[in-house]
């Protein structure tokens, strides 16, 4: 439910001689997009009042008129019945004003050895813990899609690109995999960042630790933490762990937007190498014949808001003293749209991905334009003895020989040909083909499509 206003007392009332205006509860609140932390605050809440319960520091009847509401503000949550109020100013004092509610003393002492400070930090971490988990999965089911649509045409030939000129031949499957790689890579920097997301701070208190003998790894153990955090000045004011995944985010997206790219351009009819499925694309409220990339071109653009969030977050830190300061609060709804766009933009594509046709004629129509082959020429000339240096100085005259006359190295007669080089022989036809050209880069990394077969097999397996 949205936050209301409310004239109920703020929890530290006591300490100030006149109410915080209504103005100043509108600008310091974080209710308002904090919610989401709810069910990991009461999480964090409960592993917190067990160690308690087990240190001796609250009793077990404490204990269980704690659980018994936490049980029913959480039902409360989940059936939208829950009055988030605006005194409360964020989820944590909505939970505990509620929780003494239904419990009453027992709901008070559940604070006793902890924070907001710390408090907070255990949560945004529990939070993006999931939110990690839930992209690698989907990361995976990404990957899956793409090396899919690899195996499809492992075989189908198409330029490959540089300084966008033709270059050399490749397969679209041998493509598809360059972005496997990429998120992959992502993939690995996600499991890498939850290593330090994954570090318990409840238990640092506000900054100095507590007065109470709490045990820490009990916590950390309950809630499924690696390890504590070791300096309880840095626990509560550590947000590296959100830097590092927006980072990570960006990586994500930024891969994300060159595959768009490349979807864009390959769409466009001037190009046609490729078509997307009509569910991810729209028309033009005048040009009745248009179909728009509209996914893949969103993505672009949302690629330059994660990055911004990132941005953000290393500007939020950059001034900022040990150890809690309220500028922390800034750090919830950049991280919190992060999560949002990278997991929506990765389910989205891997949907598209099975949504792609390829034009295979067109592809290779194109790849017979701007002497993709020239560069096999030159290896078959090395091969016959002649160096590297002078076999590209003959080629580039053979090329300029096509360009003037308008046709390709295989228009050229076998006689015309040894005019550049007396070493070719009646093999070079084979060479300049486009399968040729594609079987012949046969190793680990390359584009021959049994090469193509190997890697996409390795990759499922990488994902098992």
């Amino acid at each position: 439910m949205t936050a209301q206003l409310s004239k109920k007392s703020e929890a530290w009332s006591a300490r100030f001689s006149e109410p915080v205006s209504d103005l100043v509860k509108r600008y310091t609140a974080s209710v308002f997009f904090d919610q989401r932390l709810a069910q990991f605050d009461i999480e964090g809440s409960l592993a917190h009042a067990e160690m308690l319960c087990a240190t001796g520091i609250i009793n077990q009847t404490d204990y269980t008129e704690i659980q018994r509401g936490m049980t029913q503000i959480r039902a409360e949550i989940d059936a939208g019945q829950f009055e988030w109020l605006l005194d409360l100013e964020d989820v944590h004092l909505n939970i505990e004003k509620r929780l003494t509610e239904l419990v009453g003393d027992a709901g008070k002492r559940l604070h006793t050895g902890r924070s907001r400070n710390d408090q907070v930090a255990t949560d945004i971490r529990l939070y993006l813990r999931a939110a990690i988990d839930d992209i690698t999965a989907l990361l995976q089911a990404f990957r899956l899609a793409l090396l899919d649509l690899a195996e499809q045409h492992a075989d189908t030939i198409m330029p490959g690109f540089t300084h966008m000129q033709v270059a050399q031949p490749i397969t679209f499957g041998h493509h598809m995999l360059a972005y496997v790689e990429m998120f992959s890579r992502d993939a690995e920097r996600m499991a890498d960042c939850r290593k330090r997301v994954n570090r318990l701070p409840l238990g640092a208190a506000a900054l100095a630790g507590t007065t109470f003998p709490i045990d820490r790894e009990r916590v950390a153990k309950t809630l499924g933490f690696d390890a504590v955090c070791r300096n309880s000045l840095d626990a509560v004011s550590d947000r590296d762990f959100a830097i590092e995944f927006c980072a990570a985010a960006a990586l994500v997206m930024t891969h994300i937007s060159r595959m768009s790219e490349e979807l864009v351009i390959w769409m466009s009819p001037r190009v046609g190498f490729i078509d997307i499925a009509d569910r991810f694309c729209t028309g033009s409220s005048i040009m009745p014949q248009k179909k728009n990339p509209d996914v893949p071109e969103l993505a672009r653009g949302k690629t330059g808001r994660v990055n911004g969030h990132l941005i953000a977050l290393l500007t939020l830190m950059k001034g900022q003293p040990l150890a809690y300061n309220k500028d922390n609060q800034e750090d919830k709804e950049p991280l919190f749209d992060t999560v949002d766009t990278l997991t929506d933009t990765l389910r989205i594509f891997a949907d598209m991905a099975t949504g792609i046709t390829v034009k295979a004629d067109t592809m290779r129509a194109a790849a017979l334009q701007g002497f993709a082959t020239a560069t096999d020429l030159a290896d078959y000339l090395v091969k016959k003895g002649l160096p590297f240096r002078d076999a590209h100085e003959a080629v580039a005259r053979a090329v300029r020989t096509c360009v003037d006359r308008g046709c390709d190295l295989t228009d050229l007669t076998l006689d015309e040909l040894r005019t550049f080089s007396g070493l070719v022989e009646s093999d070079i036809f084979a060479v300049l083909t486009l399968e040729g050209s594609v079987a012949a880069r046969d190793h680990i990394g390359g584009t021959a499509p049994n090469q193509v077969k190997a890697a996409i097999a390795h990759a499922r397996q990488q994902l098992r």
